[in-house]
């Protein structure tokens, strides 16, 4: 098998003439012109990073299941208690910023889709890890291994949308302990675009790692980022075996760790805005801080996932203020440790794409677009806090991530952007309608939905009177309905399918 991979690797500009021959026009992801909204200042960042290093040296971080851990950090420096971790001073920021890249390239199978990580960019994925899905037609009901592919396909259907994320759903049909060896796969050969590796357990990484160097080649895998891992702390101040020890096998292998506290503020951190970003900044930094004591210089993201909660029965609020401000906070610390950050994007509390979806998904994206988020995770799907991906709210989110591009590209002020000739000469009273700077800017002087209505109401009448939902649902069937497979060398397609099913075949199914 491994020389079959090297012999593939003479022909790898071939290869990538390919799998180009199918395009989906897009921009592989966004430059921001605008300024990064800041809600703290110089001395509030300070106190917050006082802290957080404080709550790390005094309280530490607990490690559960994971010994090797313990023994990396306490070689490192930090002191060790069992299976508590302390931290001196200042130590896992001196690590972070010694080698921690501020941007690194996310290869994709397809050179025009691979993606800058890092300021100015930002990145749109799409939601990740429900275990149901529903549409206008069936309902809500468990996802399945078609309906992940479905999600796969959509995704690479959508301009709007850069990356092709990771567990799009959860296919429940499929053994708990394989299924992530089809949802790899999938990623391999329903699109084209960077994709997330598993991170349920360390096994996992390494077999998202093996399938990639089959795709990739193993000299390429070994001397460029091709896989991303969503790693998330056990908050509070928890790190454990699965999350830890998959930053791990990313980390040795030169794969991107996306190192994220999950806080449900109230309940899994204090109820201030301040003590949120701080155990954020604590958490976060030393799992960053790991994964660069176990390889130095192995890419890394800061992430921040923030939710408040009804204080009355427990469950996730989404669209409040409160995660807001922690995530514009949490995105300049992030600058300051010069590292790329992540946060989410339309998030919902909402069980179908209605009206509180609609705002609650503005409320929670608008933030990461002002915090110049690097890398928005969940950016269309996201219904019911999470637990649902939903195919009409995937095509609605989209539509709307499309429109980002424009506001994030701030103004242009070239001699086109002035429009200093028909300002000067079209007169008072006279319309621009017919000048020639609208003649030839009139095309794309505007964005335009793909789904928004419109026109007037008798026309919506004539058309059937379709709301949003309605004509969501047409789309994603159209869109299912004109996809087309992009390009795979036969022999990848053929060795890949050989690994997985031999990889299967060695160890009985499980449900854990």
């Amino acid at each position: 098998m491994n020389a079959r991979r090297r012999r593939r690797g003479g022909g790898r500009a071939a290869r990538q003439a390919l799998r180009t021959a199918r395009v989906i026009e897009q921009q592989p992801f966004l430059t921001r012109r605008m300024s990064r909204t800041e809600m703290l200042s110089q001395e509030g960042m300070e106190l917050v990073e006082h802290n957080a290093d404080t709550l790390l040296e005094e309280v530490g971080i607990e490690l559960m299941n994971f010994p090797e851990a313990v023994s990396i950090y306490g070689a490192a420096g930090a002191d060790v208690d069992g299976t508590r971790v302390r931290f001196p001073r200042g130590m896992c920021r001196a690590i972070i910023t010694a080698s921690a890249p501020s941007s690194f390239v996310q290869h994709a199978r397809n050179p025009a889709r691979s993606v800058t990580i890092g300021d100015p960019h930002m990145v749109f994925a799409p939601a990740y890890g429900s275990p149901f899905v529903r549409d206008a037609d069936a309902g809500r009901r468990y996802a399945t291994i078609e309906d992940f592919r479905n999600f796969a396909k959509l995704t690479y259907m959508s301009p709007a949308l850069h990356h092709g994320g990771g567990t799009l759903c959860e296919p429940v049909d499929l053994p708990v302990n394989k299924r992530h060896l089809d949802m790899v796969q999938t990623h391999v050969v329903y699109h084209d675009k960077p994709f997330m590796s598993s991170v349920t357990q360390p096994e996992r990484a390494q077999d998202s790692v093996d399938i990639v160097k089959i795709v990739f080649g193993e000299d390429f895998v070994r001397d460029n980022t091709v896989l991303m891992g969503l790693c998330n702390a056990n908050s509070p101040m928890t790190w454990d075996y699965a999350m830890l020890g998959s930053a791990k096998v990313l980390a040795e292998n030169n794969q991107c760790s996306l190192i994220t506290p999950f806080i449900i503020v109230g309940a899994m951190a204090p109820v201030t805005v301040a003590a949120a970003v701080t155990q954020t900044l604590a958490e976060a930094m030393a799992g960053m801080a790991f994964t660069q004591i176990v390889r130095p210089g192995a890419p890394v993201i800061f992430g921040s996932f923030a939710a408040s909660m009804s204080m009355q029965s427990g469950a996730p609020t989404f669209g409040t203020p409160e995660p807001a401000l922690v995530l514009l906070c949490v995105a300049q610390l992030a600058a300051r440790l010069g590292v790329p950050f992540r946060s989410g994007g339309n998030l919902t509390a909402s069980k179908i794409p209605d009206a509180q979806a609609a705002y609650e998904s503005a409320t929670t994206f608008l933030p990461a677009l002002a915090a110049g988020v690097n890398f928005v995770l969940h950016t269309a799907g996201w219904l019911e806090g999470g637990l649902t991906m939903g195919y009409e709210k995937f095509v609605l989110d989209a539509d709307q991530a499309s429109m980002m591009s424009r506001l994030v590209g701030g103004v242009d002020l070239s001699e086109n952007g002035q429009a200093m000739e028909p300002l000067l000469t079209n007169g008072p009273g006279q319309h621009h309608l017919g000048t020639a700077h609208t003649m030839a800017n009139f095309e794309d002087a505007f964005w335009v939905s793909s789904q928004a209505d419109v026109d007037s109401f008798e026309q919506w009448e004539l058309n059937g009177s379709m709301d949003s939902v309605g004509r969501a649902n047409v789309e994603w069937k159209r869109l299912l309905a004109e996809y087309e497979r992009p390009e795979l060398d036969d022999a990848i397609y053929q060795e890949l399918a050989e690994w997985i099913a031999v990889r299967k075949a060695s160890f009985p199914d499980s449900e854990v």
